[in-house]
Order: C-alpha cells, then sequence, then structure tokens
C-alpha cells in the first residue's frame, strides 16, 4: 500500500468528516453530508483540476468503498417486518417504482434528454436515491459522471421535497400516518423522509420509515430486472463478459441478517454510523469525476424531467395515501 493510496483515502476521509460537520450547521443541516460532499468534490475539481495523483485512492473509494456500504445498508432492512406489517404499502411502493422509472423516461423522451444519466435519476428517484443509484450503475456499465451528477441532483430535488413536505405539513394540518406514509412513498432518500415525517412525529416517522423501507426491498428485485434486461441486450454478444453485482448478494444477506439475528441497537448504531462515513467518503470520489462541462451538456433536460416526476408523484401518492 502506497503512500499515496493512504493520503489519497485520508483526503476524502477529511472531506467526508469536514461535511458531516457542516451538516450540523444551521441551514446546511437541511442539505446533508452526502449533498455537500459531493458539491465540495464538484467544486475541488472544477478549481484545482483531477487529483490524478491520487487516482488509485479516488478510484478505491468511489468503487469498492460504495459497494461496501452497500453491503452494509441492508441490515437497515428487517425483512419480515416489511412483508408481515406492510404488506398493503408494499404495494403501494411497487406502484411508485414503477410509476416513477416510466414517466421519467417517457418525459425524458419528449423533451430529448440524456437517456443513461435519466435512468439512474429515475432509479435515485423511485427507489432511495445515491443507495439505489450506486447498486443499479455497475449493472447499466454507468460511467462515473452520471453516477455522480445523478447522486448530487436526487440529494438537492430531494431535500427541497423533503422541506416542502415540512411546510406544507405546518400550513395545512392532516393526520399524521398519512402524512408519514405520503413521505416515505414519495421522497427519495431515507433521509429525506426523516427530515419530513419527523414534523408529524412519532406515529408519523414510524409508519413513513416502513412505507420508505419497503422501497428500499424492492432494490432487490429491480437489480435482477435490470440485470435480465441487460443481459438480454447482450446476447448477441457472446464474447462480452456479463458482470455480476456480487455486492447485492452481501446486500441480501446483510439484510437476513437483520430479520434474523438478534443485534444490539448499540452495534446497529455504530454499522450505520460507519455505513454512512464511508457512503460519503465514496461520493467524494464520485464527484471528483464530475466536471461543470458534464453538467452543462447532459444534466438540465434530465433535471427538469426529474423535477416535473417528482412533483406528479407528490400528487398521485397524496391523494392515494389520503383514502388508504
Amino acid at each position: 500500500m502506497s503512500k499515496k493510496f493512504i493520503l489519497g483515502v485520508g483526503f476524502t476521509f477529511i472531506i467526508a468528516i469536514v461535511s458531516i460537520l457542516l451538516s450540523n450547521l444551521p441551514i446546511l443541516n437541511k442539505v446533508g453530508a452526502l449533498a455537500i460532499a459531493i458539491i465540495t468534490a464538484i467544486l475541488y475539481r472544477h478549481f484545482k483540476g483531477y487529483p490524478t495523483q491520487i487516482e488509485s485512492a479516488v478510484v478505491f473509494s468511489s468503487k469498492k468503498l460504495l459497494r461496501l456500504a452497500i453491503i452494509l445498508y441492508g441490515l437497515k432492512l428487517n425483512l419480515s417486518t416489511i412483508v408481515n406489517e406492510g404488506g398493503t404499502l408494499l404495494l403501494l411502493d411497487v406502484g411508485v417504482v414503477t410509476f416513477v422509472i416510466f414517466f421519467i423516461i417517457l418525459l425524458n423522451k419528449i423533451i430529448k434528454g440524456d437517456k443513461d444519466l435519466v435512468l439512474l435519476l429515475g432509479v435515485g428517484t423511485g427507489v432511495c436515491g445515491a443507495a439505489a443509484i450506486a447498486a443499479i450503475s455497475p449493472i447499466l456499465k454507468s460511467k462515473e459522471s452520471d453516477v455522480g451528477i445523478s447522486v448530487g441532483l436526487v440529494a438537492i430535488m430531494g431535500t427541497i421535497f423533503s422541506l416542502t413536505y415540512t411546510l406544507l405539513y405546518a400550513l395545512f394540518p392532516m393526520d399524521p400516518e398519512v402524512y408519514g406514509i405520503w413521505s416515505g412513498a414519495s421522497l427519495h432518500e431515507i433521509a429525506h423522509v426523516i427530515l419530513a415525517a419527523d414534523a408529524g412525529g412519532t406515529e408519523a416517522l414510524s409508519i413513513g420509515l416502513l412505507t420508505k423501507l419497503g422501497r428500499v426491498f424492492l432494490l432487490i428485485p429491480l437489480s435482477i430486472i435490470f440485470l435480465v434486461i441487460v443481459n438480454r441486450k447482450k446476447s448477441n454478444k457472446v464474447s462480452q463478459k456479463i458482470d455480476f453485482p456480487y455486492f447485492l448478494i452481501g446486500f441480501l444477506v446483510m439484510s437476513a441478517i437483520n430479520t434474523f439475528v438478534p443485534i444490539p441497537e448499540s452495534v446497529l448504531n455504530v454499522i450505520s454510523t460507519f455505513t454512512t462515513l464511508i457512503l460519503i467518503m465514496a461520493m467524494v470520489g464520485i464527484g471528483l469525476n464530475v466536471s461543470f462541462n458534464d453538467i452543462k451538456a447532459k444534466a438540465f433536460k434530465p433535471m427538469i424531467a426529474m423535477a416535473i416526476t417528482s412533483i406528479v408523484l407528490s400528487v398521485i401518492t397524496f391523494f392515494i395515501t389520503s383514502i388508504l
């Protein structure tokens, strides 16, 4: 292990820690460490250039640490709780994920935006933000720059929507359970659901997280579906190697462990903190691969498609949750 590699990993670690600290400040605490980290990395790339001297560490953070974070992310899932207590909610989640992906692709086709980027945005919006994008991108052979742009856009858009939900709840009080399900069914990241649903109290937060975790659970079958689609497209190219995202097996194993093996809450909290840290470090690595030229050239139209999709999703899920 070279000195440059250690310094490079340390570089992503320092930005991650600084991002976490900044996320505790007023205003920035609404943005979140994930968005702060990736924006910081993009700005560093813009003003300082890509750090070629620590490239191996950047690749390690954006690929290896990212996959480890996805595996550990599985410990957030309790499969029996989702199936037993959230059966109806799971059906709603299936509808949400299906609608978002097809609707955003249709919109993007109309406005003629970047196809690869919008698919990642659709998965991030429909399922669970950065974690879903990170899980699907290796299957789709997505560019690092596309992953970075999509993670950043989903993080920022989700923050805007979660703050809007909080404001709407304050202005137009509604049943906490309805508000919680609405938040869990339509907001982008788990952190966004927590930010919004917390305004409705414990009941809203609990049901909101249960609804959201159903969408996280759907990452497993969705990955299999994408893998089958990609394999079929490559079926005529026998010589081309088809990679299987083995880290998703780790994700499923961790979910099973959390479901059937009693793990102390204190241990889960430590692992959750570690998972968040390495996920943020991975976002730094990904952000360093994004240039403003990429954003200007590719991001505007897919971002419009994502914004419209998010608005339509919010409206539809509000009316559905109101009659559940």
